[in-house]
């Protein structure tokens, strides 16, 4: 008699769906993944409704990938119900691992969000004030929708996490690495990050100096990059010495810098003041004024350095209005 299948559940929350994308992006290795699991949730693929989850056992389910960030009461709800449904919750991508970049909303809160949205945005024609309300009576019933948080949260904030497999989207290889680990039962200790437990800048094949300096900090599209020199030593914005490796330094290899989106080296307390200080300890500089031009031309910083991280982050969010 053949072994038990394993049994897997695939859900997204605050994303974009790049990772449900990377799932298919492993080509005809899905089909490795199929013979090896029953994919028993999998919303943006098939039709599932709650009652389909809320009727397994607890511990029915082997492992779920949840892809996302949670930003309003239904995500938080099926993150709960997904825990208690689940033997090991994977938090599945820069969103689910770090807030990412749903998380930069944490720069704001929900009421300054709607006036944005539902009152003075160039497109929005909303003379009467209308906002999306949780409960509103028709007379056929009630209508719900989900609370909106003021905060958004990485997974790890909501439930308890036993992996992460970051990125944005994770690499296939990346994505296979954790497959693999799954089903041959060979995991990490629970906690781990499947991801290199060095930099990026140590994947970069770039040519690096032993004293680098900048002049002056660049934007990716203001020059033509050098093809062969470390993109930070060319002044550009670059995450890499401050962002976990595991991704091949694929952005890098075209020209364009580390965004961050495999998250901190182990040990940080703060990616971005990590990368911050990397950029700034190169700056040739010998008075504050040139200093303060220079890193002014750092167009906002925050959205930069904390693209993938911020609710994670010492920062967290931005304070709120009283």
């Amino acid at each position: 008699m053949a072994d038990k299948k394993l049994q897997f559940a695939i859900y997204w929350a605050a994303s974009c769906g790049g990772c449900d994308v990377a799932i298919l992006d492993v080509n005809e290795k899905i089909l490795d993944i199929a013979a090896a699991a029953d994919i028993r949730l999998w919303p943006v693929a098939m039709d599932f409704k709650y009652k389909d989850v809320e009727g397994w056992a607890d511990g029915e389910i082997d492992v779920c990938l949840f892809n996302g960030a949670v930003r309003n009461s239904e995500q938080l709800h099926l993150a709960r119900l997904l825990r208690r449904k689940c033997k090991v919750m994977v938090a599945f991508g820069a969103c689910a691992c770090f807030g990412g970049i749903p998380g930069l909303a944490n720069l704001h809160d929900r009421k300054s969000i709607f006036e944005a949205v539902y009152g003075y945005t160039a497109s929005t024609v909303n003379p009467e004030g209308t906002t999306p309300q949780p409960h509103l009576k028709v007379p056929e019933g009630e209508l719900t929708l989900p609370v909106f948080f003021d905060d958004v949260y990485s997974l790890s904030q909501v439930i308890p996490v036993e992996y992460y497999v970051p990125g944005c989207p994770p690499t296939p290889d990346t994505i296979m690495t954790a497959v693999t680990a799954i089903v041959t039962g060979s995991l990490p200790p629970p906690g781990a990050t499947v991801a290199s437990d060095k930099s990026v800048c140590h994947d970069c094949k770039r040519k690096k100096s032993d004293k680098p300096t900048i002049k002056r900090f660049h934007r990716p599209f203001e020059i033509v990059p050098d093809p062969e020199q470390c993109l930070l030593e060319q002044g550009f914005t670059c995450m890499g010495s401050a962002s976990r490796g595991g991704c091949g330094a694929l952005c890098p290899a075209v020209n364009m810098p580390c965004r961050g989106c495999y998250g901190p080296m182990p040990g940080s307390l703060d990616p971005g003041a990590d990368a911050l200080a990397a950029m700034t300890s190169i700056l040739a500089a010998s008075d504050d004024a040139t200093v303060a031009a220079e890193t002014a031309r750092l167009l906002d910083p925050l959205g930069t350095f904390y693209r993938f991280t911020l609710p994670v982050s010492v920062l967290g969010r931005a304070p709120k209005a009283s």
